[in-house]
């Protein structure tokens, strides 16, 4: 759903409004709100995060977060999925994870519902590579397809069971393969 404010208000203004259910995003000065995830969304955001977290986490060389509001080039978006390689993960004055993140995520993954737009969707996997975004995941349940965006480069696209779709060079001991990926949506 997308809110048009009576006043135009810029990204400040918006960080400054209340949280809504489901989540908002501030897009090219608009408020549009995400669907409320899926089963199949929800079961692939979660087991995701938890896979990337367990392999990369404890060597503290990456953390994924899932629903992470994330605000940088004009626009306050929330990834389903993003994931910040270890220094880069914003920390308050306590050393604790901040509660704002002004910045872009190494890797942004999302996860396309059925209700959700596409087109939308890849613009903020684009803007994420525009501002510094090693590489997005749009990931597709119904199709059991990854399109894998790298700055500059056309999309790649993973469909096959066997194939371990390409993760940024800091991920390499990811071993996920679309099987194991779409398989979560069998357990």
């Amino acid at each position: 759903m997308v809110q048009t404010p009576s006043k135009p208000i810029n990204l400040a203004e918006f960080l400054k409004l209340p949280e809504t259910e489901p989540a908002s995003e501030y897009i090219d000065g608009q408020i549009i709100q995400k669907p409320m995830p899926q089963g199949k969304h929800s079961t692939i955001q979660t087991e995701f995060s938890t896979t990337v977290n367990i392999v990369l986490k404890p060597q503290k060389i990456a953390r994924a977060f899932s629903e992470l509001r994330c605000s940088f080039g004009g626009r306050s978006i929330i990834p389903d999925v993003s994931v910040f390689t270890w220094e880069r993960i914003p920390r308050d004055e306590k050393g604790e994870i901040a509660n704002t993140f002004l910045i872009v995520p190494n890797w942004t993954i999302e996860i396309l519902s059925p209700d959700q737009n596409q087109t939308k969707v890849t613009k903020n996997i684009l803007h994420c590579l525009n501002f510094g975004t090693q590489m997005g995941w749009l990931i597709d349940p119904d199709e059991q397809t990854v399109f894998v965006y790298l700055p500059k480069q056309q999309p790649e696209v993973f469909d096959l069971a066997e194939q371990k779709p390409l993760v940024p060079s800091f991920a390499n001991e990811l071993n996920l393969h679309l099987g194991t990926l779409f398989g979560w949506l069998l357990e």
